[in-house]
């Protein structure tokens, strides 16, 4: 559980305090939590009161281990991390999706292992090709296949900001998280 508290601390530094800026879509949060993400796990109170626990609890539950991502930590504690704050930026579903698709582009035309179905869940088909590609490509491997989830990461920003303008004001923050 260390590499997954150091994983939610991570993210909880990257998403900062409280920010109510009226270009978010998502409206106000507190420590990278939606308004309706902490209304949805019970928080009742003012965003500005929320703690560092209770966004810690959420981040853990809806973003760690609800979509496996503890599981391939277990397997790759730099994929793992990399798709927990992934998924808290864009969403777990979307995270597993760049995990699914990298896997199923880097296996050799099935070769080294099967395709994937691309359907956002981190199961255990997608933890059995991640091992795989993992003993095939070794230490190297991890490190392309994390910098292919950081293109497909920035490919995303980029698209929500030309989807909608507002987003502009966001991307050049945003892209911090994949700049390493």
């Amino acid at each position: 559980m260390a590499t997954i508290n150091a994983i939610i601390e991570d993210v909880l530094a990257n998403e900062g305090g409280y920010v109510n800026d009226p270009r978010d879509a998502g409206g106000e949060t507190n420590f990278g939590i939606t308004i309706a993400t902490a209304r949805a796990n019970g928080f009742t109170g003012p965003m500005k009161t929320m703690t560092r626990d209770f966004a810690r609890g959420v981040y853990v539950k809806q973003y760690v281990e609800a979509p496996g991502f503890d599981k391939i930590a277990a397997i790759s504690p730099s994929i793992g991390a990399e798709l927990v704050d992934t998924g808290v930026n864009m969403g777990p579903k979307v995270a597993a999706q760049f995990l699914q698709r990298a896997l199923n582009g880097l296996n050799n035309q099935g070769k080294d292992y099967a395709d994937l179905l691309v359907d956002g869940s981190a199961g255990q088909k997608t933890r059995d090709a991640l091992t795989a590609f993992k003993k095939k490509r070794g230490a190297e491997g991890e490190r392309r296949l994390l910098l292919l989830l950081n293109a497909l990461q920035g490919e995303r920003y980029l698209s929500l900001c030309e989807g909608r303008a507002a987003n502009e004001a966001f991307l050049f923050g945003w892209l911090a998280r994949i700049a390493a």
